[in-house]
């Protein structure tokens, strides 16, 4: 009977433990990141910059329809406003390749980020 108490208490404390520790980043790339773009083919804006964030490895950006991803070894996969980019992040910076269209009309260029 002593043993089921001590047992109780034990997991009891774990759980309590558990519940107050603060949370961790999941990936080594969530935060702020400062996106910048560059057209290099198309009628897209020539430059745009926006920031988004990644949290548990989940890009996204107030007021945009943003849905990707970023994968433990920095792999970029992304959709924003339909136009996709892919790349790679490497510590606070990162760069790719992105695609879309403008009136129809199919654009294309790079893309650099920053982590604020």
């Amino acid at each position: 009977m002593r043993l089921n108490a001590i047992a109780s208490i034990l997991f009891a404390s774990i759980l309590s433990s558990a519940a107050t520790a603060p949370a961790l980043a999941q990936t080594p790339y969530d935060g702020l990141w400062t996106v910048t773009i560059t057209t290099h083919s198309g009628t897209c804006e020539p430059t745009a910059s926006s920031t988004l964030t990644v949290t548990d490895g989940k890009i996204s950006a107030p007021g945009s329809n943003v849905s990707g991803s970023i994968g433990n070894g920095g792999l970029v996969k992304v959709s924003i406003n339909g136009a996709y980019a892919n790349g790679q992040l490497s510590g606070n910076s990162g760069s790719g390749k992105w695609n879309g269209a403008s009136a129809g009309i199919p654009c294309s260029g790079r893309w650099q980020a920053s982590r604020q």
